[in-house]
This record gives structure tokens, sequence and C-alpha cells, in this order.
């Protein structure tokens, strides 16, 4: 109850689609021509019901929309052997039938009103022949305002599907950002918050043996810390540009602060895509990441090679391997090197091997 008194708002009224129930007024023509002591009150009592069924249709999508094209048509039906210009409830049956059902049955359901409008005139001319004159204009308006409405109902349908579907894009557009800058940030965390807690704690190491070494570190620690908040600022911002290059500088720093050796074997001949170096220079971060807190390593290869046809990059450590389950820095690496059409693979006997192989004909 309390639902359907909500949707009756007064705002919602629908005084847009009160024109129509103008034509009611064909209803006042036979009484004021032909009056009998029935005849007006026929039409005024015809006139409000359909008013009020019109605006219930209009107002209220529940079963008297469902209906109303019954309704309309059962009232016509009754009321047009009374009063000829009752036909005109055959439009009003035949808008409601066009805006309500489906193409095929809106048109079966024209043909319906059709033979209706055609048997009352048949009936008429045998009482009236003038009267019959007024079946002519619904004969042709069942047609002409049927298709309209139909039409119009298909249009508006399409509109509500493309509103539908571009909030479909909407939503999935956002969470594809959404998942774009989880993995970036973790990507970009996880090495950095790393290095800054290895180099604290070498610099806390060194507080007592070489004051000026652990300085050193601590200011390294400082510059590190403005990096990332510059790169977490220009990843939430959706321009930060990753270089694969750049991060094999990043990667000796870091494994050279916890006495980790790294070993770089780069084709000089292979340029990389912008996207693809970004890519491929996101999936060395996350290794050496994982070297640095897992491994146990003291010594890494990074080796950037063609194969065939395919751009491969290894990082290969010589520490404990084993076999961990997959965090979320391994899926979100899997899922950015498969959106450029790239697979992943991984060794963890005898120390840890990841490689990234990508297409050559998307990577350069």
């Amino acid at each position: 109850m309390t639902s359907a008194v909500a949707h009756r708002r007064w705002a919602d009224f629908p005084t847009g689609e009160l024109w129509p129930l103008c034509y009611l007024g064909f209803l006042f023509f036979q009484p004021s021509y032909v009056p009998t002591w029935w005849g007006w009150p026929l039409a005024v009592g015809t006139a409000l019901v359909t008013a009020a069924l019109w605006i219930e249709i209009e107002w209220v999508a529940g079963p008297v929309r469902r209906w109303g094209h019954v309704a309309m048509t059962v009232l016509a039906a009754a009321v047009v052997m009374f009063n000829s210009g009752a036909s005109v409830l055959f439009i009003y049956a035949a808008a409601c039938a066009g805006s309500y059902l489906s193409r095929r049955s809106a048109r079966q359901w024209f043909w319906g009103l059709s033979a209706l409008n055609v048997a009352a005139a048949g009936l008429s001319l045998a009482q009236n022949p003038y009267a019959a004159l007024s079946f002519i204009p619904s004969a042709i308006f069942i047609w002409v305002v049927g298709m309209a409405t139909v039409h119009g109902a298909e249009g508006a349908r399409e509109a509500t599907q493309l509103r539908l579907q571009s909030a479909r894009v909407e939503h999935l557009t956002r969470v594809a950002e959404r998942e774009r800058i989880a993995r970036d940030l973790h990507d970009l965390l996880g090495q950095t918050l790393t290095g800054i807690v290895v180099r604290s704690q070498l610099a806390q190491r060194l507080t007592a043996i070489d004051t000026e070494r652990s300085v050193t570190e601590m200011r390294e620690v400082e510059q590190i810390a403005r990096d990332a908040l510059a790169e977490v600022r220009a990843t939430v911002a959706g321009w930060r540009h990753v270089d694969l290059d750049d991060e094999l500088a990043a990667a000796a720093g870091t494994l050279a602060a916890v006495d980790v050796s790294l070993q770089v074997e780069r084709d000089p001949s292979i340029t990389l895509t912008p996207s693809v170096a970004a890519a491929l220079g996101l999936a060395l971060r996350e290794a050496v990441t994982n070297v640095v807190r897992h491994a146990h390593a003291s010594h890494c290869v990074v080796v950037l090679r063609r194969d065939g046809d395919r751009v491969v990059l290894d990082v290969s450590d010589d520490g404990v391997g084993g076999d961990a389950p997959e965090g979320n820095g391994l899926t979100g690496m899997r899922e950015r090197i498969a959106a450029i059409d790239g697979e992943i693979s991984r060794r963890t006997r005898g120390g840890t091997a990841l490689t990234v192989a990508v297409p050559a004909v998307v990577a350069t």
C-alpha cells in the first residue's frame, strides 16, 4: 500500500498525456442530434470511465496498463451500439495496444479492432445510415494511431536499452579502472616499501659502525619515499609511465641493498613499444620484490631476448625456490601481460625463474 501511494505522487501526474482525452467529445455528437433520456448520461458516464482508465494506464505501471487495451475494447463494444461516437474508443484501445504490446501482437489487435468497428458500422447502418458514417474515421485512425504508438514504443524501448547499455559500459569502465589502480598500486608499493624497509634496517645496523653511511642510506630512504609518493599520485591520475630500462636501474639498487648481485643481459636491438615496456617493467618490479622478500638469494639474472616471434623477459635467482601459491602481485601481473596477448610461466626449483613472453608484433 505504501509503495503504491508513493508511486502515485502528484508530481508524477502525466499532464502531458491528457491531450488525447479531447477526442472524447465525439461521444456527445449523437445525444446532441438524437436526444434521448439516456443519451447524455451514457455519454458523460462513458467519458468519465474512459478518462479514469486512460489516466490509470498512463500513470501506474500495473495490471491496468497491461490489460488496458482489453478494457478499452470491452468498453467500446459495450457502448458503441447505443452511441456511435463510442467508436472513438477503438482508437484509444489501439493506442494502448501499440504502446504496451509487441509489434506482432499489436497488429493482430488492430485487425480485431477493425473487425469490431466494421461489425458495429454494419449494425448501425441498418438502424441509422447517417450514424454509420461516424465509423469511417475510426477505421482509419485505428491503424494510423496504432502504428504511430508502435513506432513510438519501440523507440522508447530502444532508448531504454541504450541507456542500460551505457550504464553497463560505464560500470565496467569504473571496475576496470579500479582494478588497474589496485594492480598498479600493488606493483608500485610492493617493491618501494620493501626497499624502504631493507634500507632502514641497514641504516640501523650502520648507526654504531659507520655513521656517515647510515646517514647516506637514510637519505636514500627519503628519496625512495618521495619517488613513491610521486608515482602513487601519477597512478591515481592515470598517466604514470613505467620504462623497463628505468626498472632495471632501480632493481640494481634494491638488490644491492640486500647483498644480491644483479646480472643483466639485454638485447640492444630490441626497442619496446611504450605499453609493452610498461608491462614488462612492472613484471620486473614484482619479480625483484619477490626476490628481496622471499628468495634469500645471492645472485639474480635478468635477460631480455628475442625467441623466434616472441620477446622474452627472464628473471631468475639462486634462492630457496618453493611451491608457495601465487599472491596478488603475480595474479595482477598475469592479467596485465594477458592484456597484451602475452603469457607468464614460473619455475620454483633450484631457485625461482619467471619468464614473460610477448608476441614480437606487439612488443616492438
